[in-house]
């Protein structure tokens, strides 16, 4: 019995560590998320999974939807938008690059 209960807490904590990947290259992605607010944010879910003995599908959900909430709480919504601007014109500037290298003879 008690080697059934290793081996599910086992596959407990690896699913929890699968999540929280998970959950940290979404959130790492979101516009304006820096090192600070993703440390924050893992703490929090951490401390919250800790303190209730919660899985965090449980008490998050889905981690690329808990991700876009936690960059909205997290991130000031100046730094947002002026993420979104810049990744907008990176964007646009790749676009153009890409079209100037399909010109034959340039």
């Amino acid at each position: 019995m008690a080697k059934k209960d290793k081996t599910t807490d086992a596959a407990r904590e690896k699913d929890s560590e699968k999540w929280m990947a998970r959950f940290q290259v979404r959130l790492a992605m979101q516009p304006g998320v820096d090192r600070a607010v993703v440390l924050q944010a893992i703490k929090d879910v951490t401390v919250h999974c800790a303190d209730t003995g919660e899985h965090p599908l449980t008490a998050f959900g889905d981690p690329d939807a808990y991700a876009v909430q936690a960059a909205a709480r997290l991130v000031p919504a100046d730094r947002a938008a002026d993420a979104r601007r810049h990744n907008a014109v990176v964007d646009a500037f790749g676009s153009v690059l890409k079209k100037v290298r399909d010109v034959p003879g340039l």
